[in-house]
């Protein structure tokens, strides 16, 4: 098998332009800045969304994780991106 080189600018123009992951990744941003406002975060954690939503950045629905543990979760939701 040889290894194909992955085109940023092809996989931006098809999915990370898309109106709907731009709001998603502005909530991500939003709950990220706030819990960091808040001096919740260290080095090597994330912002998790209890709920997978991430435009639901009610404080009851974030918490904060290890960065290994949250990358790992998101995969296994249904809806996400496969493994």
């Amino acid at each position: 098998m040889y290894k194909r080189t992955r085109d940023y600018e092809k996989e931006y123009e098809d999915f990370h332009s898309k109106p709907k992951q731009v709001k998603n990744r502005m909530g991500r941003n939003r709950a990220n800045y706030a819990m960091k406002k808040a001096g919740k975060i260290k080095k090597g954690e994330d912002v998790d969304h209890k709920d997978g939503n991430p435009r639901n950045n009610a404080p009851s629905n974030l918490r904060v994780v290890a960065s290994g543990k949250n990358r790992s979760n998101n995969k296994k939701r249904s809806g996400g991106r496969k493994a």
